[in-house]
């Protein structure tokens, strides 16, 4: 195929997807949020049952048909309006200038559209700002009317809501709706609200200085009350801790009372104790003593006891056998003293002499005499008088012996054998 012809069917072919694209958007309608389409060119029936050449889409796509229909937009932006009036009567009569700012908008719900798109349709946006703004107005006149300059002033918000209630239905019927309203100044030519301000800002001061005094006073009283108060609760602090230092002092004496009481029994407790165990070791002791004892006094005791046993039975046996002995020596002495006679009593004195002479010169055996002095005083005749003596000494050495036997010796022995006895007088 010839080049040329092929470029020229690429040409018509690109024209054709051109004419297409073009085609369908002229016939694809889109509406943005902050929008409203009006499609004109067709009579429709409204929800209200009314008759109407036109339909309106909020948001979204639809389809027209060209060259019948032909598409229209209202914008939905919030226009801010300042409103201003001079010389607005209020009630009572005196004049007022407001100022205050509105936020205005085309409205999209039903049946407002409708009249937005029958009275604002393809109107310039200052116009109808306009149109917004000397409704506002008229409506801001009308609601001073009814309020006195101090409500006005004092109680804006409720100013403000009586005129969104007065001006909503009236822009309403134009197809506007109010979002905001604020008013932002009240004043007035002739001073009234600034002479009512004065009035006020005194009768303010003088009730502050009144509530002042008054706050001083009550100031003055509560801190004076306030002093009371502490004085009262420092006595009562006191006597609290007056009462709290007597319980704890009889606390701590009982504390005291009981420790030593607890002390004493436990010093009881320990010389019980002790004493217990004294006792105990006394026993044990007292019981190794007996055994000691045993060991030491009685075993031995019980030894010599037994050995004198034995030597006393020895002793006895000894004795008995020296008695009998004795017995039969002195048997035998007086067979033969029978058998002598006369001369019996002879031999018996002289066996028995020295055993008596023994015991009459037992008186002086412990003494001692180393020599004997004689001293003269008649004479030169001491020694003879002391040899003398000596023949007078062994008489009555006689007479002390027949004194204890009743038999003079002398005449016993001088007597003979064959003499009898004579008793002794």
């Amino acid at each position: 195929m010839d080049p040329t012809i092929m470029t020229i069917v690429a040409a018509m072919g690109v024209g054709v997807v051109a004419v297409l694209l073009l085609v369908v958007k002229s016939l694809i309608v889109i509406c943005l949020p902050n929008e409203m389409v009006i499609i004109t060119g067709r009579r429709r029936i409204t929800k209200d049952g009314r008759e109407v050449g036109y339909r309106v889409l909020h948001g979204g796509r639809t389809l027209r048909i060209p060259i019948i229909e032909r598409v229209s937009r209202l914008d939905l932006t919030t226009i801010p309006i300042e409103v201003a009036i001079k010389n607005a009567y209020s009630k009572g009569g005196i004049p007022l200038l407001v100022q205050g700012i509105a936020n205005v908008k085309v409205s999209a719900r039903d049946p407002i559209a409708d009249n937005a798109v029958e009275r604002l349709l393809d109107k310039p946006f200052a116009e109808v700002m306009q149109i917004a703004k000397d409704t506002l107005e008229g409506n801001l006149r009308g609601v001073l009317a009814t309020m006195t300059p101090e409500e006005v002033n004092e109680d804006r918000l409720k100013f403000a809501q009586q005129l969104i209630e007065e001006a909503d239905e009236d822009l309403k019927k134009l197809g506007l709706e109010l979002d905001t309203l604020k008013i932002q100044n009240v004043t007035d030519e002739v001073n009234y609200l600034d002479s009512i301000g004065r009035e006020k800002t005194a009768h303010i001061l003088k009730v502050a200085r009144a509530a002042e005094a008054q706050r001083s006073s009550e100031a003055e009283q509560i801190e004076a009350a306030a002093r009371q108060a502490a004085q009262v609760a420092g006595l009562q602090a006191d006597l609290k801790i007056a009462e709290e230092s007597n319980r704890l002092r009889v606390r701590r004496a009982e504390l005291e009372a009981l420790a030593l009481a607890r002390e004493a029994e436990a010093k009881v407790a320990g010389e019980k104790a002790r004493v217990v165990a004294e006792q105990s070791l006394q026993q044990e002791r007292i019981g190794l003593e007996q055994r000691r004892l045993e060991a030491d006094v009685l075993l031995p005791a019980n030894a010599d006891r037994e050995a004198a046993e034995q030597r006393a039975k020895g002793s006895a046996a000894k004795i008995s056998e020296d008695g009998r002995a004795r017995l039969f020596v002195l048997e035998e002495t007086i067979k033969l003293y029978k058998g002598a006679g006369t001369e019996a009593e002879r031999i018996f004195i002289l066996n028995m002499l020295p055993d008596i002479i023994k015991e009459i010169t037992g008186a002086v055996d412990g003494m001692k005499i180393d020599k004997v002095t004689v001293i003269d005083s008649g004479g030169g005749r001491g020694v003879a008088n002391a040899a003398g003596q000596l023949p007078t000494a062994i008489i009555q050495l006689t007479e002390q012996i027949e004194a204890a036997t009743g038999i003079n010796i002398l005449s016993r022995l001088g007597r003979g054998g064959g003499e009898a006895a004579a008793p002794a007088s």
